[in-house]
């Protein structure tokens, strides 16, 4: 009998949601197991970093990670999983573009820690202490991973194949690629593994979006009990579904809710956050600059509600206080 290609999942930073969408395959996961040979899943079974260090390079067909990459450990995990992968796949939002982690990229480092460890209002350490990468302990050395300056995409620390987006990719997303990879039908490289469409052209929603939209006022989805069978846009609910793409199946607009834009932008958009944020801006109706600024009012987190999971990937980056000079201009590898 042949030897079955071999593949691996692996989790950065992130919620552990791609790493349920595996077991969201439900009956089809018998399918992957039949067909490959999982030789590294630690989230659901008993690998160590030692098992993929003995592996030969390019032994695995194919790796999927998820997450961000915002520690040392992350970084070294995806460069010796890119040394032993033929095929490196970026699963899920996080590891696509950012995700939502990626929105810590509007703070430096040192806010961060100094909420975290001394000033957020359940926090009593008046020491200051805070986590060191190295230290003693009865005569015993320690150590953990180092926190880096900002949140980065998987593409900006190693070079990337194949991209899953989602939050998280839909199981069907995930049994393509897998039967893709296995009978050789993979796209070129740089693909994202998704239709390149916007949502809004699979929105059954979309007869009922006008021609020309006209905003005097942006409505919080939670405050009001949308229309289920009316555009949000229509509605004055800012929906990511023009900036991004489809293949989501458009489960959050079936449920009633706008879409976050969780899957990315297409291929002909180069910056989700500003396409989405100047087709609303061409629509706002003000007589003045205190109507324009009672209407954009109703968007009170512009970066959190354009840039949730695109931040890290996307023309602003994030702040570049205390940043090293060599990666304020966008330079992404460490």
């Amino acid at each position: 009998m042949p030897e079955k290609p071999k593949i691996g999942f692996y989790w950065c930073g992130s919620c552990g949601g791609c790493e349920e969408s595996v077991v969201d395959l439900a009956l089809d996961l018998l399918v992957v197991v039949d067909a490959v040979d999982i030789v590294f899943f630690p989230v659901g079974m008993d690998f160590k970093r030692e098992d993929v260090e003995a592996l030969p390079d390019g032994a695995m067909a194919a790796c999927f990670i998820n997450g961000c990459i915002r520690t040392s450990e992350q970084e070294e995990m995806s460069a010796l999983l890119r040394q032993k992968s033929q095929n490196l796949i970026a699963y899920g939002a996080c590891a696509t573009s950012g995700g939502i982690p990626g929105l810590a990229n509007q703070f430096t480092k040192e806010q961060i820690l100094r909420f975290v460890y001394e000033t957020s209002p359940s926090t009593h350490n008046e020491a200051g202490v805070r986590p060191q990468v190295a230290s003693q302990d009865a005569g015993h050395a320690l150590t953990i991973p180092a926190l880096r300056d900002r949140v980065r995409a998987l593409d900006q620390v190693v070079d990337v194949d194949y991209y899953l987006p989602g939050c998280p990719p839909t199981p069907e997303l995930l049994k393509n690629a897998v039967l893709a990879l296995l009978n050789g039908q993979l796209p070129e490289k740089g693909s994202v593994l998704a239709p390149d469409v916007a949502l809004c052209d699979q929105c059954r929603r979309k007869d009922t979006k006008p021609t020309e939209l006209k905003y005097t006022e942006f409505i919080r989805p939670h405050l009001v009990k949308a229309d289920p069978n009316t555009c949000f846009l229509a509605q004055g609910i800012v929906c990511m579904g023009p900036s991004t793409r489809s293949g989501c199946g458009a489960l959050c607009i079936e449920g009633n809710m706008p879409c976050s834009g969780c899957f990315g932008a297409t291929s002909r958009v180069r910056d989700q956050g500003a396409k989405m944020l100047s087709t609303l801006a061409a629509s706002v109706t003000a007589d003045n600059r205190d109507d324009a600024e009672r209407i954009l009012a109703g968007i009170p987190d512009p970066v959190g509600t354009f840039y949730r999971y695109s931040l890290p990937h996307s023309l602003l980056r994030g702040s570049t206080a205390n940043l090293p000079k060599s990666t304020r201009n966008g330079g992404s590898r460490p």
